[in-house]
């Protein structure tokens, strides 16, 4: 766990944790690079401030698009190596929810939700939500056909 939640505060960390150096400082160097030149931090600020046009301005979503599968293979990664998902399928809520927040950033300039544009930071995060629930309902579905 502890590995899992280091790397979701910066990827790269929980590998490090894990002593796998040269891929812990890869993940780092490549959330950082995908960071500056998606302007991610910028993002941040101006969503968190409610500025969200200004969000999708600054966005860069060619690079954008890097970060959540980036994100989640560092999160999954750090989990399997300190010993975590060892049983069938548990790769598929990291799998999912880094496809469903791609989705969520395709769309985060133009989809509305209840009429509030939520952006390239709160649609993408929101959908973490619906990405792990398909990922573990498929895990369920799957281990149990695996059993039977």
């Amino acid at each position: 766990m502890e590995k899992l939640l280091w790397s979701i505060a910066l990827p790269g960390f929980g590998q490090l944790l894990n002593r796998k150096f040269l891929k812990g400082i890869l993940l780092i160097f490549l959330e950082f690079l995908v960071n500056v030149l998606g302007n991610f931090n910028k993002i941040i600020i101006f969503s968190f401030q409610g500025d969200i046009d200004m969000a999708i301005e600054q966005a860069n979503n060619q690079w954008l698009m890097f970060y959540p599968c980036l994100y989640f293979f560092a999160m999954w990664d750090a989990y399997k190596d300190a010993g975590g998902g060892n049983k069938p399928y548990a790769f598929l809520p990291f799998v999912f929810a880094a496809y469903f927040v791609t989705v969520g950033t395709i769309y985060s300039s133009k989809l509305t939700i209840f009429g509030v544009l939520l952006g390239p930071i709160w649609l993408p995060m929101l959908s973490v939500i619906p990405g792990l629930i398909v990922g573990f309902l498929l895990k369920i579905i799957l281990t149990k056909k695996l059993a039977s």
